[in-house]
């Protein structure tokens, strides 16, 4: 049998039956991996905060380094895409709805549920909820995208592999071993962590369409409406998928940051304007005066902080390090062309900056209202929290039925985005898989979605993820030095 057909069966097999666990008996799923996320934070939280730090020093190393002006490709490789269609497919695929869930309800948690530091609802933990917003959507989740895209990018266009996360273990393990069982354990690991987001992300997303929906329209908030959104929406990424990067995928990104930077200037505008620009600038300041406390805080003495650090901090990089397969590989595919110092910009400092302000607008938006006992935002549900914010304001309606058209299509570029790499990676690393092999996966995750969603398992699923971030840690340390090793030979050190 061949690797690829190996790969495609081995991660259906596991996925189904992750899947099947979660539909027969979701509780024991959630309890089970509840238990083992537990312990994995608890006692590996030292390695993701060492990691993390380590992956961003790597990143910001390679930016200025002797590598920096190494091009992804051939010498006379130009780039397929342009800057801003590049960026829009990257940033959809890398944070795009997730942002919309967290931009209000992430910063109304830490001020006025659960603060890192300070008193609930005083104005440090206000001004310290923005900045731990920051921490958490900033350079470091994108360094972790940055660094297995690099690498895979790399060894795709620079050596001539294919697009499998084992091919870039070959420098240290040799051919053999990655084509053989340990580089499939290897790919069907980035398989199934891709399978098993994406469909956890599906059933999230469907969640906050129906509910906003319910909120605008009182439309029913239940299982066949969020059924509906799921069909409606499996049907226009399959297309998109279908459609090929330079079409589908790459429209439907650029229409949505475009739709997104609509919604982001209106809030402003209409938001408390003034406020939201000085608590940027405050938090910012904060961000990076308190960068590497941030980076390296474990709180080993203090049982309340260090939870709520396992909660949220080492959670996120626990996150980010299991989505990197799929975004990691989805932004490889498209940076042919680029030089290493020009992808680490657009990978590492711009979808940050974009991630602030996004923060800054809505959250601080929302954290005025419940300042001011305007309105309490933290009483809703997540689903709905945006659009309780939004409510408050004057064209509340009109952006509420924005944000949902951009959680649309943020859903379905993400979705579309996982299809592709999904069948770059069943099908030998083809920067083009066919559509018959697209569309088989697309179909397969919303059904893992639609399974999960019907019978209450998505926090298993997203438990199941979290465990799967750990093996994959080691094969992104793995991935940096097999890069080092072989970009070494290639470059020579400039003599003085």
């Amino acid at each position: 049998m061949q690797k690829a057909t190996q790969v495609f069966w081995y991660s259906l097999v596991i996925s189904l039956v992750v899947v099947l666990w979660g539909a027969i008996a979701p509780k024991n799923l959630e309890s089970f991996t509840s238990n083992v996320t537990a312990q994995l934070t608890m006692n590996f939280g030292w390695f993701y905060l060492l990691l993390v730090i380590a992956i961003l020093l790597f990143c910001v190393y390679m930016m200025f380094s002797r590598f920096g002006n190494v091009k992804l490709g051939k010498k006379d490789d130009e780039p397929e895409f342009s800057k801003s269609s590049w960026f829009a497919m990257l940033f959809s695929a890398g944070m795009g709805m997730g942002l919309v869930f967290w931009t209000t309800a992430e910063p109304v948690s830490h001020a006025f549920i659960s603060s890192p530091l300070a008193e609930v609802g005083s104005d440090e933990a206000i001004n310290d909820s923005l900045k731990y917003s920051f921490f958490h959507w900033g350079v470091h989740a994108w360094a972790i995208y940055g660094v297995v895209g690099l690498v895979l990018a790399y060894f795709k266009f620079n050596r001539g592999t294919p697009g499998l996360i084992s091919a870039t273990l070959t420098p240290l393990f040799g051919e053999k071993l990655m084509k053989g069982p340990l580089g499939t354990a290897v790919d069907v690991l980035a398989v199934f962590a891709t399978v098993v987001g994406v469909a956890a992300t599906l059933g999230f997303g469907s969640a906050q369409i129906t509910g906003g929906l319910s909120f605008l329209f009182g439309t029913p908030n239940n299982f066949t409406v969020q059924l509906i959104v799921l069909a409606i929406s499996t049907a226009l990424f399959i297309w998109s998928a279908w459609s090929g990067i330079g079409r589908g995928i790459k429209y439907l990104s650029n229409i949505n940051m475009g739709l997104a930077a609509v919604l982001l200037i209106l809030l402003f505008i209409t938001g408390p304007t003034l406020l939201i620009v000085n608590m940027f600038t405050n938090t910012l300041g904060s961000y990076v005066t308190d960068f590497f406390k941030m980076s390296l805080r474990l709180a080993p003495l203090n049982e309340d902080n260090r939870s709520w650090i396992n909660t949220w901090t080492i959670f996120y990089w626990a996150w980010w390090i299991s989505w990197a397969p799929f975004v990691g590989i989805f932004i490889a595919r498209i940076s042919k062309g680029r030089t290493i110092k020009e992808f680490m910009f657009g990978v590492l400092l711009l979808p940050a900056l974009v991630c602030f302000i996004f923060f800054s607008v809505f959250g601080v938006s929302a954290l005025r209202l419940e300042q001011l006992g305007i309105s309490a935002i933290s009483d809703f549900s997540l689903e709905t929290s945006t659009f309780g914010v939004l409510a408050e304001y004057p064209l509340g309606t009109f952006m509420s039925m924005l944000t949902i058209v951009v959680i649309a299509i943020f859903f379905i570029t993400s979705a579309d985005s996982a299809t592709f790499v999904l069948g770059m990676l069943s099908t030998n690393g083809l920067l083009n898989p066919a559509n018959s092999v697209k569309v088989t996966w697309g179909l397969i995750q919303s059904a893992v979605a639609a399974v999960v969603v019907y019978f209450g398992g998505t926090q298993g699923l997203q438990n199941m993820l979290i465990i799967a971030a750990l093996p994959f840690a080691i094969v992104i340390i793995l991935m940096g030095i097999s890069f080092l090793k072989d970009i070494q030979k290639t470059v020579p050190v400039r003599r003085k």
